[in-house]
């Protein structure tokens, strides 16, 4: 009774412990990878700091206004003046003086006289500038600023992109080595059962003792084979883990096995390549360039602006304020000699990147086209693999039996289970490939 209640209270905490092992699909696995992958997190960064630069650059519609104080106070005067007063005199008025005076008046008059100004005070104003004219570089510094706002939302879809690629890859690699998995234990199953059967011909007389080695060597050949398979399986989860960062390593992953066929998948090319994030990124590259030349232009020609100010002073310890008005014109002369090359340059830059576009656009229709072959390639590799496995498993049947008849070796029915098992792996294989060809091909024909 004791060991009963054992039995089932094991039976209970084993099924417990399959029931909590948490299941992932694919779609869940990608939507966990967008939301905590690194390199998807920094690319976020990169687009909200580029929509802040879109905002800051807005701001120089505005006047630019500005505030500054000063306080002084010296040990001397910054002004010092001298005056003679006798030097200053006319030489009729000095003549009618010096009779009028006493002579201690005319000599006093002979004296120079020191005085001392701007000891200490303070100053302060406030100023507002509006630009009217600079060239057109404040539109056009707006206008590059979207341009880098989209660009980094472009980069942002690469990013996914390349996560969802990787992501789904070790997903497949995953699934992968569950398959091969499943298919070692239908082999340790089957090995078992002809175990079984060797064990019953040997006592029966009618098969050798070779036979039963021959089933023990496979044996071990299949169980160093599943130990390796599990740990690198116990790998692939704690890589997919990490990458999508997932609660535990300990999941199984679960997905459809049908597979249809790929022709429904084909795109125009030629349309598609327009929602491709990489023409895009081509295409504001050309964009910036041309605003970038049209920025050059702009820092050589004139900047005019208008402003108004209050400002206070003591400086000759009274208060004094005042308002103003002002307009400035700034002509870079000298600047357009090395400012014409510069326009030059940015000419060439900006021939460049249409050309880049190009030439780029005709790579990416080849990729599409080499990502479409890909595609059904594997497609028919993994039909091939398909047909292989039925005419293993028939294969297989007729060995078993034959062998049950005797009128086949052990060495073929174990051949023949080699066989069968290699199909298997080349059929998940094959499997994990296609979808991986046509992940590629659809992130190559931007859907």
């Amino acid at each position: 009774m004791k060991k009963t209640i054992s039995i089932i209270i094991c039976l209970v905490c084993c099924s417990a412990a399959v029931t909590a092992q948490r299941q992932y699909s694919l779609a869940q696995v990608l939507d966990s990878a967008l939301c905590n992958n690194i390199a998807v997190r920094s690319a976020r960064y990169d687009m909200e700091a580029a929509r802040q630069q879109r905002k800051e650059a807005f701001t120089k519609y505005f006047p630019g206004i500005s505030a500054g104080g000063f306080i002084f106070n010296t040990n001397n005067g910054m002004a010092k003046l001298s005056v003679n007063p006798a030097e200053m005199l006319p030489t009729d008025m000095s003549m009618a003086l010096a009779q009028m005076l006493p002579a201690s008046a005319l000599a006093a008059m002979g004296t120079p006289i020191t005085m001392t100004m701007l000891k200490n005070g303070m100053m302060g104003s406030v100023m507002a500038t509006q630009p009217v004219f600079t060239g057109g570089r404040i539109v056009y510094g707006n206008r590059l600023a979207r341009v880098g706002e989209d660009v980094s939302r472009l980069k942002m879809e690469l990013s996914e992109n390349e996560v969802e690629r990787t992501a789904e890859s070790y997903f497949w690699q995953v699934a992968t080595m569950q398959e091969k998995l499943k298919t070692v234990l239908a082999v340790e199953a089957l090995l078992a059962d002809v175990r079984k059967d060797v064990d019953v011909a040997l006592r029966a007389g009618v098969a050798l003792r070779n036979d039963m080695l021959q089933v023990q060597l496979r044996q071990n050949e299949v169980a160093s084979h599943k130990l390796t398979l599990l740990n690198n399986l116990s790998f692939m989860r704690q890589l997919l883990s990490q990458y999508c960062g997932l609660r535990d390593t300990s999941f199984v992953i679960t997905y459809d096995s049908d597979v249809a066929s790929p022709l429904m998948e084909k795109q125009n090319h030629e349309q598609a390549l327009l929602s491709r994030a990489e023409y895009k990124l081509m295409n504001k590259q050309v964009e910036a360039a041309s605003l970038q030349r049209k920025m050059t232009i702009g820092e050589n020609l004139p900047t005019v602006a208008v402003g108004a100010g209050y400002n206070y002073h003591d400086l000759l310890d009274t208060d004094h304020n005042f308002g103003m008005i002002y307009a400035t014109v700034s002509v870079p002369l000298s600047d357009w000699w090395g400012g014409s090359y510069a326009i030059r340059r940015r000419k060439l830059e900006q021939r460049k990147a249409q050309e880049q576009l190009a030439d780029n656009a005709e790579m990416i229709k080849i990729g599409m086209q080499n990502a479409w072959n890909n595609v059904v390639e594997s497609y028919q590799q993994l039909q091939i693999a398909k047909s292989s496995i039925e005419q293993a498993e028939e294969n297989l049947r007729l060995n078993r039996d034959y062998y049950r008849a005797g009128t086949s070796r052990m060495t073929d029915l174990l051949e023949a289970q080699m066989l069968y098992q290699q199909s298997c792996d080349k059929y998940a294989d094959a499997f994990a490939d296609y979808h991986n060809k046509l992940l590629a091909y659809r992130q190559a024909v931007g859907l």
